[in-house]
């Protein structure tokens, strides 16, 4: 019998945090529902969507840490999350009143390193154990399996983690995706660099992919400078997966900005939030 073919939807890092826009995550859920509802998809989130920003050891001691809360950051996630979800949450709620059947969608997150900052400070301060725990993020909560930071995650032959590493080193393996994938060896699917980076090659006549997409957010990041913040944003919809093969669709948040507010992005954002872009 010949593998059945499925589609994976990727949602790349969205670093929610406090007074970032978050209507883009309301165009995503909006977009599952309206092109996938009673299709047996899976949706897989890259990490990083709690960007924690009150346990970053970059800005310890900075001007730019005062104000920051660990509750806040949780909220603001959470609230995030919420967003994204609510389309699906809204169509099963109208399901169960018409009596028809829920559509409970495979949803993975893989923790990712933002997320991650939660237990290195309970590593580092023993007084915060059983006090803050990335528990406190409404992920699972919400119907999605979560998957510890680092550790990959095999579906359906395409191998997903939030970054892979150098044996050697621990650190991020460096690389094009294409060169990335020659050392792996197999498909995969990565977030983490903000970058859209996507290679592919024949192995015995089937086709093995490397996808590197690190972010999904509207805002732009301080640390990458007026420059640095020039970079593809969106969702990437594989269709047709089998044993790690699949054909790509690259969907920007231009697109869904388009298609859920009628205006480009850069109308939407200096009309809403004045920001220039």
């Amino acid at each position: 019998m010949l593998p059945v073919a499925t589609t994976h939807v990727v949602i790349p890092d969205t670093q929610a945090k406090a007074g970032v826009p978050t209507d883009h995550l309301r165009w995503i859920g909006q977009y599952i529902v309206d092109h996938f509802h009673d299709k047996p998809i899976k949706i897989i989130h890259l990490g990083d969507h709690a960007d924690m920003p009150s346990l970053s050891s970059y800005d310890k001691g900075k001007k730019s840490m005062e104000g920051r809360r660990y509750k806040e950051d949780i909220v603001a996630a959470n609230e995030a999350f919420d967003v994204l979800n609510k389309a699906l949450r809204e169509f099963n709620a109208n399901r169960k009143k018409t009596k028809h059947g829920l559509w409970l969608p495979e949803r993975h997150i893989l923790l990712g390193n933002h997320e991650d900052r939660i237990n290195r400070a309970v590593e580092s301060d023993a007084q915060l154990e059983g006090v803050i725990s990335t528990e406190d993020l409404n992920y699972r909560f919400s119907g999605w399996q979560v998957h510890p930071f680092l550790k990959p995650v095999n579906l359906d032959g395409i191998w997903y983690a939030h970054y892979w590493q150098n044996t050697m080193t621990g650190k991020p393996l460096g690389g094009s995706a294409l060169m990335r994938l020659k050392n792996l060896g197999h498909s995969y699917t990565m977030g983490h660099q903000q970058v859209l980076d996507y290679g592919i090659r024949f192995v015995n006549g089937k086709s093995q992919h490397a996808l590197v997409a690190g972010a999904c957010y509207l805002h732009d990041e301080d640390y990458k400078g007026y420059q640095g913040n020039a970079h593809w944003r969106g969702i990437i919809v594989c269709h047709d997966v089998v044993d790690g093969s699949y054909d790509p669709m690259f969907i920007s948040l231009d697109y869904l900005c388009r298609r859920y507010e009628g205006v480009s992005l850069s109308v939407f954002l200096k009309k809403k939030y004045n920001i220039n872009r």
